[in-house]
């Protein structure tokens, strides 16, 4: 006989807030190792059905891990899933017991299928790749200190610096050897980096990051991604597509200044041409333009992007009347 029992569980850093449906049910325990032994306890003779929590940065992994080692089945729910379905029900206010309760009901009615946990090896290289892009802030914000640092300052950082390069190194290495400890890992790697584009670091964060690729079809992984767009039409209106996946690590404004550096570096817009110096040598150049211009760029309501040639051109100007453009970039006419 199918259980009809349902447990949300609310994690925050200290305190675990539980309740139960259809009973009606709630208590609280600590999120220690005590706290979790007796939550597993109280739940495992209640047999429920399903158990969801929200996923919290990590301070709701313990509980998972042991929920999921009893055999009971847990499942680690979107935020932002939680909480459109709350406003659905007339839900707007927000507490802890409250927020217990609305997970019950998202069991309950949504019912998300419970999936299969990362293993320890998996664990393990999402926080070494982590801990390796922690490094790699780090690093960054230390070199653009020491652009504006008094001098007395400099060695101190330069030090921090060697520092930061030594542990990146050392982590870089130590995501190396986890994947060639595993026969499974490196022949993915190995496909993987047969890629033309794709290296090690690509690869590792791949692994790492989106464990599902090789267990979904094509279309699957496109929309877990957020490369696949989905249609937002209504009526006569035919809007954006926009792209909804996994939240990507990257500030949007790296990838908005990206695809814009690739409009202007490209050949067909007439805007910049390279000279002889190669691509490598006016990357800082386009960067630069990217961010004078990136404001002139607008969405209309059909999703297309129009140009505004003449602050385009005018940010151009400036850069060349101030010095600014590389030798390799030279501004020429937009084009009509």
């Amino acid at each position: 006989m199918t259980s009809s029992v349902f447990v949300g569980v609310d994690v925050a850093k200290e305190r675990l807030d539980v309740a139960v449906r259809p009973s009606g049910e709630g208590w609280s325990e600590a999120n220690d190792e005590a706290g979790i032994a007796a939550l597993v306890a109280r739940l495992q003779p209640l047999g429920p059905a399903l158990i969801v929590c929200e996923a919290t940065g990590g301070f709701e992994r313990p509980a998972i891990a042991a929920l999921a080692a009893a055999g009971l089945p847990v499942v680690v729910a979107n935020p932002r899933q939680v909480r459109d379905f709350a406003r659905a029900t007339g839900q707007l206010a927000k507490t802890d017991v409250l927020d217990a309760g609305i997970l019950a009901l998202f069991a309950e009615r949504v019912r998300p299928t419970p999936r299969a946990l990362p293993d320890a090896a998996a664990q393990l290289l999402d926080a070494v790749l982590t801990r390796r892009r922690q490094l790699l802030e780090m690093l960054t914000a230390e070199k653009n200190r020491l652009g504006f640092a008094p001098k007395p300052l400099h060695r101190g950082i330069r030090a921090h610096i060697r520092w930061l390069e030594r542990q990146l190194d050392d982590v870089t290495k130590e995501l190396a050897d986890l994947i060639e400890a595993s026969p499974v890992w490196r022949a993915k790697d190995d496909l993987l980096q047969s890629v033309p584009g794709v290296g090690p670091i690509v690869s590792y964060t791949l692994l790492g990051e989106l464990p599902e690729l090789g267990t979904l079809s094509h279309k699957q992984i496109a929309a877990l991604v957020g490369v696949a767009p989905l249609a937002r039409d209504s009526g006569t209106l035919r809007g954006k597509t926009p792209r909804v996946g996994r939240p990507c690590e990257c500030p949007d404004r790296a990838v908005h200044g990206g695809a814009v550096r690739s409009a202007l570096e490209s050949d067909t817009t007439g805007l910049l041409r390279p000279s002889q110096g190669g691509r490598e040598a006016n990357e800082g150049g386009a960067d630069r333009l990217c961010a004078e211009t990136a404001d002139a760029v607008e969405c209309d309501d059909e999703g297309q992007q129009p140009v505004d040639d003449s602050r385009i051109q005018n940010s151009i100007q400036l850069l060349a009347r101030d010095g600014a453009l590389p030798p390799g970039l030279r501004a020429a006419r937009w084009p009509a």
